[in-house]
């Protein structure tokens, strides 16, 4: 079937539009650069972990707050099934909490919010939000603090979500999976 000539020109023009739309996410030009290193305090699950530690593992990092906070209650489901599903095969999950609350900030708290998230996987506390800030809000154009991250075996930013929930069976979850995956399998660019 031959193309009209004059749909070439809108065909041509709607690719752009939608390349250029996808390279104005917020974060893109974070992907392959080195995730820089965390500062957190009071782990959960874990001894406390640095970067350089999981060297060799496929790492996602979820920034959360409890309570006042629907995406991360959302997304938790997700995160516990990404630690179960890929655990053994070399995902490391690492929840990243920033506190939002008026109150003040109780380590005791943050653990019985994890619990309640059914965090199994490790957990520690972003204090004064300083990673928070070095890997995202100083960095992006975004104000969404609820970000995931996804590295590679060599530390390298491969995946981002900017901000909100993904939840099993929505296209943010699918394509995170997805991408989890391909690194765990060795299939990267």
């Amino acid at each position: 079937m031959e193309v009209p000539s004059l749909a070439l020109p809108l065909l041509a023009a709607a690719l752009i539009a939608a390349g250029a739309a996808r390279a104005s996410e917020p974060g893109d030009h974070l992907l392959g650069t080195p995730a820089p290193a965390w500062e957190a305090e009071h782990w959960l699950h874990s001894e406390p972990l640095d970067l350089e530690d999981l060297r060799g593992r496929v790492v996602l990092v979820r920034f959360w707050t409890a309570p006042g906070c629907p995406f991360c209650r959302a997304t938790a489901p997700s995160l516990n099934i990404l630690h179960e599903r890929y655990g053994d095969r070399g995902l490391t999950v690492i929840g990243l909490y920033h506190h939002k609350s008026l109150t003040p900030l109780d380590p005791a708290d943050v653990a019985r919010h994890a619990e309640a998230f059914g965090f199994g996987f490790p957990v520690a506390i972003d204090p004064d939000w300083r990673t928070l800030r070095r890997w995202w809000l100083d960095r992006a154009d975004s104000g969404w603090t609820s970000v995931s991250f996804l590295l590679d075996r060599e530390g390298t930013i491969r995946w981002i979500h900017p901000g909100g929930k993904y939840v099993e069976g929505d296209p943010d979850f699918a394509e995170l999976e997805a991408e989890v995956r391909r690194l765990l399998d060795g299939t990267e660019d």
